[in-house]
């Protein structure tokens, strides 16, 4: 109950600040750029008959009111729908009557008004034409109001007799039946309905929050397909890694890697030419006799049977129709990706690839591809262990690293996990990889004690999303009192306190923030210029990582991809590198210099000089 209470505390004051943004910085710089969102009261007569017109031949027609009494009762409202509450009364009758009406998600949610960049809320078009929406009745007042339902997914994985049955039954059940959590209204929602709503929604006063700002502004994104460069980033277009360029002529990825290791740092490199080009490689070649892959969050375009721009899937499919092994993991449990997880796994069995749904009890988060292939000398592996989904979309917006490799320890330590995680293979030890929940969590923690027994000689660095971890946390702190310097850059959740005398004034925590979404995970131990040690991969410092989830990190070798990590991280802890810090009181204060570093930039400009070079 104390944590509810505490993090109502902090969601009331994240919706006063999204509402304070919203009101006296976007909409005014909005405006001032001539993209203009106005209320309907703004609109003069004019405006008014065209949208009008709009309304009666573009929403009106989808638009179904329902009626609450006793033969009608409360609608459900499905999740994150905006919706009016309306109050009517009958003009003879005079009995007072209430009615919702969803505002369809399948229609533009801001209307254009004339030829200009002006718009007005759906809604609010809506509500101003709810007299032909309720001919013969009084509209009396409408509030705007959105509910949130429970997202969480419980399946019984020790009594299910097939996993993707149970998943897509769960699903049905969180359609249908999830219980709301949060009520959004707007202020001038009456005390009358509010307690209808509640009542309705069974949902108490601390469920109740109230916005100033139109509800659900995730639609501004709509306001982003703008043709209006001008207030939009400079495109960026990846690089493609310098070994695995095409320009010459066509790339042999197997006679690249046999060469040597390959590090690409999306989305500055392109994952189209490099691990989707490996795997289409892999799916052609008639001398690749297996691929085994994990999956965790794919991209389908609104029909998976087309595909779209999901050429991994399309890429596996192919490889299994021409007779190749395939087996993919893939993890149903990826939530808000199940029912798009589930369309993938169907259209990969039925091509004959042999499909598994994860360990029992743990999601499997890895980010994991064997490729076995005949060649003169024998049976090769390669392998490729990343910090991101293969997902072509979020491989343009996340900042994330891939590893391609043909080292043999590596892709022997693959295949046995592939075997642990495909059948009843016991627990091996494996070489190059740690893998959690076995191996990674007491390794890590024996890395750490290592360096604080150097003192003031030890380093420890991490670049990762969240930590959270309390024994991980205390390992640190344990550090920090031994002298040993701990840096870390963690983009998200941090529940470690930095600089507190005696505990953690040997640790520094900053957060960098930018267009692209920092997700890598980095793990260095030592000095660069005394044999550091480095891993990266898909865990953060959480114990659903640690404990709950099949992860895997790699161990980072080759001294150039070891030049190419410690080039993420100098840049990503120098002084003037734009950043937020977190101070021993646990606020982030924004560190800028004039002049100084943007990381993001600075990585781009990179990649465009290795690629020019």
């Amino acid at each position: 109950r104390k944590s509810l209470e505490a993090i109502r505390v902090r969601a009331l004051d994240l919706t006063a600040q999204i509402d304070a943004i919203f009101h006296e910085q976007l909409h005014p710089a909005l405006a001032a750029a001539g993209v203009e969102i106005s209320a309907w009261s703004d609109l003069d007569e004019a405006e008014r008959k065209v949208v009008t017109r709009i309304f009666e031949t573009e929403i009106f027609p989808v638009l179904t009111p329902l009626a609450v009494d006793p033969s009608h009762p409360f609608p459900y409202i499905s999740n994150l729908s905006v919706n009016l509450g309306v109050v009517l009364s009958h003009w003879e009758a005079g009995r007072v009557e209430f009615a919702r009406v969803k505002v369809p998600p399948i229609l533009p949610r801001f209307i254009q008004v004339g030829e200009n960049d002006r718009f007005v809320p759906i809604e609010q078009v809506i509500a101003a034409n709810l007299g032909q929406l309720f001919p013969g009745m009084n509209v009396l007042s409408h509030h705007m109001f959105r509910v949130t339902r429970n997202a969480d997914l419980a399946v019984e994985e020790a009594e299910a007799n097939d996993l993707l049955e149970a998943m897509e039954s769960v699903l049905r059940f969180r359609q249908r039946f999830a219980a709301p959590v949060r009520l959004e209204v707007a202020p001038e929602t009456s005390d009358h309905v509010l307690a209808l709503l509640q009542h309705e929604l069974e949902l108490g006063p601390d469920d109740v929050y109230v916005s100033t700002s139109p509800l659900g502004l995730g639609a501004l994104w709509s306001l982003y397909g703008l043709d209006r460069p001008d207030l939009k980033d400079d495109p960026w277009k990846p690089t493609t890694q310098p070994r695995l360029d095409e320009s010459s002529g066509d790339i042999d990825m197997f006679k690249v890697l046999s060469e040597g290791d390959v590090l690409i740092h999306h989305p500055y490199e392109s994952f189209a030419t490099s691990t989707s080009a490996f795997l289409a490689q892999a799916a052609a070649d008639p001398d690749v006799l297996a691929i085994k892959q994990t999956l965790y969050r794919t991209w389908a375009s609104e029909d998976p049977a087309i595909g779209g721009e999901e050429e991994i899937v399309r890429h596996l499919i192919e490889a299994a129709l021409s007779g190749k092994q395939v087996v993919v993991l893939v993890e149903l449990k990826a939530r808000f990706d199940e029912e798009a997880n589930i369309n993938w796994a169907r259209m990969l069995e039925a091509s004959g690839a042999h499909v598994v749904y994860g360990v029992k009890g743990l999601k499997t988060h890895s980010k994991i591809l064997l490729v076995v292939r005949r060649e003169p000398s024998g049976l090769k592996r390669y392998s490729h262990i990343g910090t991101g989904n293969y997902n072509p979309k979020t491989a343009r917006i996340y900042e994330d690293i891939g590893i391609l490799t043909s080292d043999p320890d590596i892709g022997d330590d693959l295949s046995r996990l592939f075997n642990e995680l495909t059948g009843y293979s016991g627990a091996t030890d494996f070489r190059k990889i740690l893998v959690a929940p076995r191996t990674l969590r007491p390794r890590l923690l024996e890395r750490i004690r290592e360096e604080a027994a150097k003192g003031s000689d030890g380093s420890i660095v991490f670049k990762i999303n969240h930590l959270v971890d309390p024994e991980i946390i205390e390992s640190l702190y344990d550090a920090s009192s031994a002298g040993c310097q701990v840096q870390l850059v963690v983009r998200g959740v941090c529940s470690l306190i930095p600089g507190v005398p005696g505990m953690s004034e040997n640790i520094t925590v900053r957060s960098i923030l930018g267009r692209f979404l920092e997700h890598s995970r980095i793990y260095r131990f030592g000095q660069p210029s005394n044999g550091a040690v480095y891993y990266t991969g898909s865990a953060d410092l959480m114990p659903r990582n640690l404990n709950g989830r099949v992860e895997v990190v790699v161990a980072v070798t080759a001294p150039s991809m070891q030049a190419r990590i410690e080039e993420i991280l100098s840049i990503a802890l120098a002084e003037d590198t734009t950043a937020w810090v977190l101070g021993p009181d646990g606020t982030w204060t924004r560190s800028w210099t004039p002049g100084g570093t943007d990381l993001q930039n600075a990585m781009q400009e990179r990649a465009l000089t290795r690629w020019t070079t």
